[in-house]
């Protein structure tokens, strides 16, 4: 886009009170607007992003750039008229398909990102010093989106989950209001799209967000259910109880000891004490042995009386 003279006179005034003004105002006298909060990745990584610009992944950004992203508020697009997934190529979205920008589209899951709350109210800080009109389209990755894969059209939802068209410029920024989604986890990409009325330019811009984990949750079910599962592991099912109980008694050595004892029995118990003995032994067999011979006996001696009788 040309050069006005009102961008020229902001130019020279940001260069004449840096000092005096907030590094996002005195940056963006050179061209249009980038969110600040939540941070994009090409603020966070200019040589305004302080600390985050010393990230891992944004020395990574810059290497793969070629060039500090110096110019973090110019990232547009000219003529692409609302055909955005038809004119932004898969896996070029954070740097809207230009190639001073390429840094942008690096798959890593360490962006500096910024931390937010499912179901929350985001004020979306866009900074900018030249008011256009325009309307900003914000879209939210899908659930169970890989931050470690190239960022794609398939990755967020058809349609954005706010939508706000001509808010005011106050204090050098737009705020944007809106509900976040909230069935999100994790880290995610909070994509916006510009696109002007008062130009033909789109602006493209990826902020990393984290949302708080919902899993820790079901790993206290689990483990309660694990500790219940090593309790009932060692109990004895109740259907085997139950077959247990009507199972008949087994003699043991305790009930044949009770057996040959000689005390005297259970009132009501008739049973033999010999009965679950062996006739071949036991005290019964000299019983029987000496029983036998004294009907030898017996039968001898009246056999010798009828012979001397009949003599």
């Amino acid at each position: 886009m040309p050069r006005t003279p009102a961008h020229r006179t902001a130019l020279a005034a940001a260069l004449v009170t840096p000092l005096l003004l907030p590094w996002w105002v005195a940056g963006q006298a050179r061209a249009h607007g980038a969110p600040t909060d939540p941070v994009s990745r090409v603020v966070a990584c200019s040589p305004e992003g302080g600390d985050r610009a010393g990230t891992a992944a944004c020395r990574a950004a810059v290497a793969a750039n070629g060039a500090p992203f110096t110019a973090w508020d110019n990232l547009r697009v000219a003529n692409v008229n609302g055909r955005d997934r038809q004119v932004i190529p898969d896996g070029k979205l954070c740097s809207g398909g230009l190639p001073a920008y390429r840094g942008l589209d690096l798959a890593r899951a360490d962006w500096p990102s910024t931390r937010m709350t499912p179901g929350a109210t985001l004020t979306m800080r866009y900074v900018s010093t030249i008011p256009h009109t325009g309307t900003f389209r914000m879209y939210l990755t899908k659930p169970g989106y890989d931050p470690a894969g190239p960022l794609s059209w398939s990755d967020l939802p058809e349609k954005p989950f706010a939508e706000v068209t001509d808010p005011a410029l106050t204090d050098g920024a737009y705020r944007v209001e809106a509900t976040l989604p909230s069935d999100r986890t994790g880290r995610h990409v909070l994509y916006t799209v510009w696109q002007n009325s008062s130009t033909p330019d789109t602006y493209y811009s990826c902020s990393d967000v984290v949302f708080p984990e919902t899993e820790r949750e079901p790993r206290k079910t689990e483990q309660r259910e694990e500790q219940k599962k090593e309790r009932t592991e060692g109990e004895e099912p109740e259907e085997k109880k139950a077959e247990r109980k009507t199972e008949p008694e087994k003699e043991g050595p305790a009930a044949s000891t009770a057996a040959h004892s000689p005390g005297p029995q259970p009132q009501g118990d008739h049973t033999p004490l010999a009965t679950t003995s062996d006739p071949a032994s036991g005290p019964s067999a000299p019983m029987l042995a000496g029983g036998a011979a004294a009907v030898l006996l017996l039968t001898g001696g009246a056999t010798l009386a009828v012979r001397l009788r009949r003599r």
